[in-house]
C-alpha cells in the first residue's frame, strides 16, 4: 500500500512539474531585435567595430508600411573583442539583439587579409547562432559599406544577399557558398586552404545608401558577387578573377550549372550550358613527388549559337565539345596557377594525397605549401552535348540584308 502511495505521489509530481515548467529560455519576440546581417571592419584605433543589420518589422510585415523608414536600421560598435562590441551595442539598440535569423556575415577586405580566425571564434561559440549563413568578403571595400545599402527587389538586404549567392553558386559557377563549419574546417586543417566569395558596390556607392536607389527603375547602385578570395590559413592572400573563379569550381567538384562560351571559326560566337558535372580528384606519388590527375565529366545542352554552323551534324557538336573542354581546361589552368602563385592549396589537393598516401603525407605535411607551388595537375575534361535546344540550325543564317 505504502509503496502505491509512493508512485502515485511521484506521477502527481511529475505532472505538477509539467504543468508549472515552460521553456526556461522563451523570449518574447517584441523584446528582440531580430539580425539579419552582420559585418566586421577594423577599426582606426586596433579595435573591431562590429555592424548588425536588423529588421524592423513594421516596415516588411504583410500590413501596408508607413514607406517612412528603411526596413533595416545598422547598428555599429566597437570592442577589443566581437563579444564586447555587441554587448556595447544595447547602449543604442532599444532591444536585445537576437542571431538565431542571420543569413550573412560579412567580412571587410583590410579585416581578411589581417586574419579572421579570432572572430570566427564568437560565431562558433555563440549558443544563438546557427551555421546556415553564408560568409563573404567585401571586395575592395568595408563590411560597413555592403551592408549599409538600399537593396531593389527584397527589401532586405541581408537576404538579397543570401538568396543571390545561393542562386548563383548553382547557375553561374564564379561564386561559392562558404558556411561557418566549412570555413573553419579549412583554415584549421592541413590539405586545404579557404576561400570564400568576394562581394562589391558595382554603380556609386553613396547613391547605394539613399532610399531614392530603389525609387529608380535603373539603379544607380547594386551589390554585385565578383571573385573568389584566396585564403592562407587565416589570412586573405589573393583574388581570383571570373575565368579562374570558374575554374575553381571546375576543380573542386563545386559545379552544378553554368555557360561555357566557345569562339566560332567563321566568326562570332556559341555557348553551351553545362547542366551536370561530376569531378574525381586522384593522387600519385612516384620518386618521392606528389602529383595529380583530375577528370571532369561534363553533360551540357547548345545554349546559343551566334555564328555559322549546323548543329544538325554529328561532327559539328563533336566541334562543340570539344572547343568547350579546351575552355574549362583553360579556366582550370588558370586557377590552379593563381593559387599556386600564393602557395595556397585551395583545391583539397593535399587531402587527397593524404588519403591515398598517409604515410608520406605525414612525411611532407609541414612543407606542402611547397610542394603544392610546384605540384605536377593534369587536367582532362569530357563533354558531352545531350541536346541542341528546340530548335536545330540557327534561323540567323536566312536573316534578310
Amino acid at each position: 500500500m505504502k509503496r502505491r502511495s509512493a508512485l502515485i505521489s511521484c506521477l502527481l509530481l511529475l505532472l505538477l512539474g509539467l504543468l508549472v515548467s515552460g521553456c526556461w529560455n522563451r523570449r518574447e519576440m517584441n523584446d528582440l531585435a531580430i539580425a539579419v546581417g552582420m559585418g566586421i571592419d577594423r577599426a582606426d584605433n586596433g579595435q573591431y567595430e562590429v555592424f548588425v543589420q536588423v529588421v524592423d518589422p513594421s516596415e516588411v510585415s504583410a500590413r501596408k508600411p508607413s514607406g517612412n523608414r528603411a526596413p533595416v536600421t545598422l547598428y555599429s560598435a566597437k570592442g577589443n573583442t566581437v563579444f564586447q562590441a555587441i554587448r556595447r551595442m544595447t547602449t543604442i539598440t532599444p532591444r536585445k539583439v537576437y542571431f538565431s535569423h542571420l543569413r550573412i556575415f560579412v567580412f571587410g577586405e583590410e579585416m581578411a587579409r589581417e586574419g579572421i580566425s579570432k572572430p570566427l571564434d564568437f560565431l562558433s561559440r555563440d549558443q544563438e547562432l546557427r551555421t546556415d549563413f553564408y560568409l563573404v568578403v567585401a571586395k575592395g571595400t568595408t563590411a560597413r559599406d555592403i551592408l549599409n545599402f538600399y537593396t531593389p527587389l527584397d527589401k532586405i538586404p541581408a537576404n538579397k544577399m543570401y538568396k543571390s549567392l545561393e542562386v548563383s553558386d548553382k547557375t553561374w559557377a564564379p561564386t561559392v557558398g562558404v558556411r561557418l563549419d566549412d570555413l573553419i574546417t579549412n583554415i584549421t586543417s592541413y590539405g586545404k586552404e579557404a576561400v570564400l566569395t568576394g562581394i562589391l558596390i558595382q554603380g556609386d556607392s553613396e547613391a547605394g545608401k539613399k532610399k531614392e536607389n530603389v525609387e529608380l527603375i535603373e539603379t544607380q547602385a547594386l551589390l554585385k558577387y565578383s571573385g573568389i578570395a584566396i585564403f592562407k590559413g587565416d589570412k586573405l592572400v589573393g583574388w581570383m578573377n571570373e575565368a579562374e573563379s570558374k575554374g575553381y569550381s571546375n576543380l573542386t567538384d563545386n559545379l552544378e550549372n553554368t555557360y561555357v562560351q566557345i569562339p566560332c571559326k567563321s566568326g562570332g560566337k556559341a555557348g553551351v550550358e553545362v547542366i551536370h558535372s561530376k569531378t574525381k580528384v586522384k593522387a600519385k606519388v612516384t620518386n618521392n613527388r606528389p602529383e595529380i590527375n583530375v577528370f571532369i565529366r561534363t553533360e551540357a545542352n547548345v545554349a546559343d549559337v551566334e555564328c555559322e554552323m549546323d548543329t544538325s551534324q554529328q561532327s559539328t557538336l563533336h566541334q562543340l565539345e570539344q572547343a568547350a573542354e579546351q575552355v574549362m581546361i583553360s579556366h582550370s589552368t588558370k586557377s590552379l596557377q593563381r593559387a599556386q602563385a600564393v602557395g595556397a592549396d585551395i583545391f583539397g589537393f593535399g587531402e587527397a594525397v593524404h588519403r591515398a598516401y598517409p604515410g608520406y603525407w605525414n612525411q611532407h605535411k609541414e612543407r606542402w605549401e611547397e610542394l603544392f607551388k610546384e605540384l605536377p595537375v593534369k587536367i582532362q575534361v569530357d563533354l558531352k552535348i545531350v541536346r541542341t535546344g528546340t530548335i536545330g540550325n540557327s534561323f540567323l543564317r536566312d536573316v534578310k540584308e
